[in-house]
């Protein structure tokens, strides 16, 4: 898994017209290719009077896929995953919506057009970097909570969840590549009595 990547926070659109063609562009953030489906699916729903919706999407797995839908090869799927590359984002879907205005553009135009719309939804939509994170669940005596509370409120370390039972117990989350600084404080600061288990590892902003 990579230590970190970006995605949008939001969904975002965006329209350029062309010689009288019209190309609409939605972003959405995805979490899988069944949802890139279940989004492209929408998008086809929506404007099912077109012929042409383009799409092209990155996950975090790897999969990078893209669609012409009919257009002439490489003048637009292939640019909107080309910009998604470039501007090195992930778990983003693009579809563009092309309304014909019997004009033909031309090879050059159809990827001057599909890339410039996918530009603009994507300045229109908010960026986020998305960091590998490592959940815990720490448990430690009533005298050190203050010192530890203090110590991950220093160095980005998210408290969760708080709970005050016999001992403090604690979820806390911390990015991965800080995680044996973090077992090495705790381990130092309690003399290794703190209990700590790791719970889950997963991305977060």
């Amino acid at each position: 898994m990579q230590e970190s990547y970006i995605t949008i926070k939001e969904n975002a659109t965006a329209e350029l017209t062309e010689k009288k063609s019209r190309f609409i562009a939605s972003i959405f953030h995805i979490k899988n290719e069944e949802d890139a489906n279940e989004k492209i699916n929408e998008i086809k729903k929506l404007y099912r009077d077109v012929k042409h919706n383009v799409y092209a999407y990155r996950l975090e797995d790897g999969t990078e896929k893209y669609s012409e839908d009919g257009e002439p090869s490489g003048t637009a799927g292939v640019p909107i995953l080309d910009i998604l590359r470039g501007e090195k984002l992930i778990n983003v879907l693009v579809v563009v919506t092309r309304y014909f205005g019997g004009i033909l553009l031309g090879t050059g135009g159809l990827v001057r057009c599909y890339g410039g719309v996918t530009k603009l939804a994507l300045k229109n939509a908010t960026k986020t970097e998305m960091k590998l994170c490592v959940e815990f669940k720490i448990i430690v005596e009533y005298d050190n909570y203050n010192t530890l509370q203090y110590y991950c409120q220093n160095n980005d370390i998210k408290i969760l969840n708080t709970q005050f039972l016999d001992k403090v117990e604690l979820d806390v989350l911390v990015v991965d590549s800080y995680t044996d600084k973090f077992l090495h404080y705790l381990s130092e600061f309690t003399n290794g009595k703190t209990y700590c288990k790791q719970t889950a590892k997963y991305y977060h902003e």
